[in-house]
């Protein structure tokens, strides 16, 4: 009796005028929905990413009316409220026969009609709490829907509320429902993939067998009948794991979570789309091409040499990536020989030499307090005396290092630091081996700075946003140094002597390029300019795993010279007019395998010769024998698990002649250029005498360590 008085009262109840409610219009609504996507926008305002950035709930953007699958339609409207056209937003029949039903029953089965749903979703006030709605919640619920049904069409009606109801989990929307569930457009949806989002709406997240129970019976009531085992199938394939949805427009995921902060629905970047998405296939592409020579991993960026403006962020090669979330632009790495145009810039700029200058590149021992330090170059070839200018276009790495010596490692750094490159440590840290790259860098500051050479050794931030442009701009080169570094970069005849005339850095246009690989082939990267733009490429393995035989002209620069291509398929590139501070000279070289050219110098540092030409000819060889090892002032260390008889120093000089090895004005050997030593603990100093007894070459250098311990037979 209790049961049926309170559906007496709520009958009577609701039969009294209600005030009439402030609802908003369905305008309103719509313009106050909000995704929980955003989307970056490029240059010209296309989207080229959507990036989730609301974790409390999955809601795509506002599927129209007349974009939703009328199976759909269909299905939610028998489900939900059969009579829903008919109505004027409470079915009062479905109302009564509830009621009775309830109170029959004893316990609590609702009628509420779609527009009585969609009111609740607009008024938070109207949703049941933990012990259900109240009776006055009911009646407000029923007075709202009739004041909606009063303003808003029945098509308003249904694309709100299939807009704004929960399907699934966090999936709100028919938009993130379609998607996320199958993939598809709400407009696309089949009958049988209707009947299961319809039959999800009353217990989103009930068990995967009630959900396919009710769509079963749901689709039994429909002319078109489907099989009930093929619904119970979609049922278990689609609910039973998980789902994601994915992204229609995808293209810089990374550059989006830069941007799109502090609830923004939508920004503008300095992106251009199509160089965007020709960067992207273009580095996919050659990755797959590499994938046998174990690299897996690659980025891209382009700037705009003068706005210092982002065109193309391409962070990794996206799926087939093997870390799809790290970010290979920013990410620290290796340099290899890509900082030798720095170094270069600072020794010419400190006129330390000319382009022109000799360098000899003959082997290198360097004393170090970790042992002695012996460079090599790539190909495991020594040139004799080069050319400055030769040097750098062909990658050389003892002449970089004897280059090192002369600038000081302490003031590379300081000049680095001045280009943008951050975190980096003292110079006595990385010693000579800066000269060939053992510095961590990110492919931005890398690009950024080979920017700056662009711009006559001009540097500032690059920007991805318009709204964040960086002012900040200082001069980190002289113009002079600047131009004739990058004039030795875009030489072809003086690159050839390592790469060959025809290769991968050869453009049709004017540009200004570089290579480098780290040590063990674990990056290998590709950075140069034109007149407009700089473009900087990195290839390798995220996991920091070494590539197979991949060179500086097999690796990142093939995926340049295409993006530089395509860059300037309706673009010339001229070279750099020459400050005001440079002079030219022609010079012929003595005895070297360098052509005659014409020379840039730096105002005061030209050859004080004829005007017509200079010759330049190289130091003549010394003949006298020198001791080529040990190196003056080296520190040999005795390892104590070396049996001491497998543990000779060899003694070596650098030509045949009859003299004498002395140390510690002792003989221990002639006639001969290598001689094995056992070493002991001390200080020592090693001469050649010839047989006059004259000096030719001395040195000194210390032994440190434990002596191993003497064998048995030694012991008798």
């Amino acid at each position: 009796m209790r049961e049926l008085r309170s559906a007496i009262l709520f009958l009577i109840i609701t039969l009294i005028p209600a005030p009439v409610f402030a609802l908003p219009t369905f305008v309103e609504i719509r313009a106050s929905y909000k995704k929980s996507d955003a989307f970056l926008l490029d240059r010209r305002g296309q989207v080229i990413q959507e990036l989730r950035v609301d974790t409390g709930g999955r809601r795509l953007a506002w599927v129209t009316f007349a974009n939703i699958s009328p199976a759909l339609i269909r299905s939610v409207i028998h489900s939900e409220d059969q009579r829903f056209y008919d109505h004027r937003g409470v079915d009062w029949l479905a109302l009564g026969a509830a009621t009775v039903r309830n109170a029959r029953a004893g316990k609590k089965r609702g009628a509420s009609t779609i527009t009585m749903q969609l009111a609740a979703m607009i008024d938070k006030n109207l949703k049941a709490g933990a012990t259900g709605k109240t009776l006055r919640q009911k009646w407000k619920q029923l007075q709202a829907a009739r004041e909606l049904e009063k303003t808003w069409s029945k098509d308003q009606i249904l694309e709100a509320y299939l807009n704004l109801i929960t399907f699934r989990g966090e999936l709100q929307g028919v938009a993130a429902a379609a998607r996320g569930l199958f993939g598809k457009e709400p407009s696309g949806l089949n009958f049988t993939e209707s009947v299961l989002l319809a039959a999800l709406i009353r217990a989103p997240n009930a068990p995967v067998e009630l959900v396919a129970a009710r769509a079963r019976r749901l689709a039994a009531l429909r002319p078109a009948v489907v099989p009930g085992g093929e619904i119970k199938t979609l049922a278990i394939n689609t609910l039973s794991g998980t789902y994601r949805t994915i992204y229609q427009v995808d293209l810089a995921p990374h550059a989006a979570r830069k941007l799109l902060v502090r609830g923004q629905q939508k920004t503008t970047s300095t992106l251009d789309g199509p160089l965007q998405r020709y960067a992207t296939a273009t580095l996919n592409y050659h990755l797959q091409a590499l994938n046998r020579q174990n690299v897996r991993d690659g980025a891209v960026i382009v700037l705009d040499n003068e706005t210092g403006e982002i065109l193309a962020y391409v962070a990794n090669s996206g799926p087939s990536a093997s870390a799809r979330h790290v970010d290979g632009i920013v990410a620290r790495r290796l340099a290899g020989s890509t900082l030798k145009p720095f170094l270069y810039a600072l020794a010419l700029e400190k006129r330390l030499f000319t382009a022109a200058s000799l360098l000899d590149d003959s082997p290198l021992n360097v004393p170090t307090a970790a042992g002695i330090y012996m460079p090599h170059n790539y190909d495991n070839e020594f040139k004799g005396f080069v050319s400055v200018r030769t040097a750098l276009a062909s990658s050389l790495n003892i002449p970089a290092v004897r280059a090192l010596m002369l600038a000081g490692t302490d003031n590379f750094v300081l000049r680095l630091k001045a280009l943008g490159f951050r975190d980096l440590k003292e110079g006595d840290y990385y010693g000579l081996s800066m000269a060939l790259g053992s510095v961590d860098i990110s492919l931005y500051e890398l690009t950024n700075a080979y920017r700056s050479l662009a711009n006559g050794g001009r540097w500032s931030e690059a920007i991805l946003s318009y709204g964040s442009r960086e002012k900040t701009r200082r001069r980190v080169f002289a113009p002079e140094a600047a131009f004739i570094v990058s004039h030795i970069l875009a030489d072809r005849t003086a690159r050839g002597l390592t790469f060959g005339y025809e290769n991968q850095l050869a453009t049709r246009f004017w540009t200004a390029v570089k290579t480098g690989t780290s040590k063990d082939m674990r990056d290998n990267w590709c950075v140069g300019f034109s007149g407009k733009y700089t473009v900087g490429v990195w290839v390798g393995n995220f996991s920091g795993e070494a590539m197979w035989n991949v060179s500086g002209t097999s690796g990142a620069a093939p995926v340049w010279l295409e993006v530089m291509n395509f860059l300037h398929r309706n673009r010339l590139s001229r070279p750099p007019a020459p400050p005001a501070g440079i002079v030219a000279g022609k010079l012929d070289f003595d005895g070297l395998r360098e052509s005659s050219r014409e020379e840039w110098f730096i105002k005061g540092t030209e050859p004080m010769v004829a005007p017509s030409s200079a010759t330049i000819v190289p130091p003549l060889p010394d003949e006298r024998p020198r001791i080529t090892y040990p190196p003056a002032e080296t520190i040999i260390l005795v390892d104590p698990d070396i049996p001491e008889e497998n543990s000779a120093v060899f003694l070596a000089a650098s030509a045949e002649g009859q003299f004498d090895w002395l140390l510690n004005n002792q003989q221990i050997g002639n006639s001969s250029n290598l001689i094995p030593w056992k070493p002991r603990p001390g200080k020592y100093r090693l001469s050649l005498v010839d047989r006059q007894g004259q000096v030719i070459d001395s040195l000194t250098f210390e032994v440190r360590g434990v002596l191993p311990p003497p064998t048995d037979d030694n012991q008798h």
